[in-house]
């Protein structure tokens, strides 16, 4: 079993940051990557999907005997993560609590920011693995084009840039002086954020703090790989294109994904969702239009209530004692 590939799965390539930062710790180790691209992104979709799409997935990378579970997927973490701990028998990391770890012990204000998809927000996972530390205040924002712009290959430009300030214009006037990046497409955007919040605020990425927890479970395990002939890595996608799923890779992290296979979990119909796409790209604008600005909400405690029409900053403040 410890010369098995760890598995890690994510809704798309986000996941790839956290597989290189694997892959940088344990250089020795072999990875069986899927991306769910056919239902990419999950951010958007109801937990319940997200919980059915994410357990067909690991049920394939348990299939295919794999010795540990990455979820590199925050949506997927907080729809799943105790059903599959649960579920399997194979120790499975997530990327919420590394990052929440790093974060309460770099902050130097108490005043963290988390940035997220619309799922990992509404979800409020975040909170939950935050309520454990004393004294904070936490302000969480929705950023749902990030994703967009990661799987179309856009990094930068004035548009990733001007959508950006706008998403976190909020963040920056609530004098936050730690980020978490709550999504593992995030770190492709690293730049943008970075120019927006400013040097004065640490941004914390979970493909780092995720490859931490890795290593620490597969030693305290013994499971670390053994077999002296170099690890091979495989990678699988569930979307319609081998060549789109390449294409985007290289141009985010290079060119050391050479093959991607096609691959079936669960009740996807790849086909039938290959037709749908096509359909609907062929229909749909070149590009999705800007978003309105969004408004802080102080949700510190109890009456206070997000606006309806833009994604809220929400806030909440810990007590000095938890109980």
């Amino acid at each position: 079993m410890s010369d098995a590939p760890i598995g890690i799965f994510d809704s798309g390539v986000g996941g790839l940051t956290v597989a290189r930062a694997i892959q940088d710790q344990l250089p020795n180790e072999e990875i069986l990557y899927i991306g769910d691209t056919a239902r990419s992104p999950y951010g958007p979709k109801p937990i319940a999907d997200v919980r059915r799409y994410s357990l067909e997935v690991l049920d394939d990378l348990v299939a295919q005997g794999v010795k540990m579970l990455v979820i590199a997927c925050n949506t997927a973490s907080a729809a799943v993560l105790r059903d599959a701990r649960e579920r399997y028998d194979v120790p499975v990391v997530e990327v919420i609590q590394p990052a929440v770890r790093t974060a309460v012990s770099v902050t130097r204000n108490r005043r963290i920011g988390v940035i997220g998809t619309e799922g990992t927000i509404n979800s409020r996972a975040y909170e939950d693995a935050f309520a454990a530390a004393p004294d904070l205040t936490l302000f969480t924002q929705a950023c749902p084009r990030f994703v967009e712009f990661v799987e179309s290959g856009v990094t930068s430009g004035s548009e990733v840039l001007g959508v950006a300030e706008q998403y976190l214009e909020p963040l920056r006037h609530a004098g936050i002086d730690t980020l978490v990046l709550g999504c593992t497409h995030y770190p492709f955007l690293k730049g943008a954020i970075s120019y927006v919040m400013g040097p004065s605020v640490t941004l914390v990425s979970s493909d780092t703090e995720t490859a931490n927890d890795v290593y620490r479970q597969l030693v305290s395990r013994g499971l670390e790989r053994r077999a002296p002939a170099a690890p091979e890595h495989h990678y699988e996608a569930t979307g319609q294109s081998e060549d789109e799923f390449l294409r985007l890779a290289h141009r985010l992290i290079g060119r050391e994904i050479q093959r991607v296979d096609l691959v079936q979990t669960g009740v996807i119909d790849v086909r039938g969702l290959a037709a749908a796409a096509a359909s609907t790209a062929s229909s749909a604008p070149a590009a999705p239009a800007a978003p309105a600005a969004p408004a802080v909400s102080a949700v510190p405690t109890e009456n206070a209530a997000p606006t309806a029409s833009t994604p809220p900053v929400s806030t909440r403040t810990t007590p000095e004692e938890t109980p």
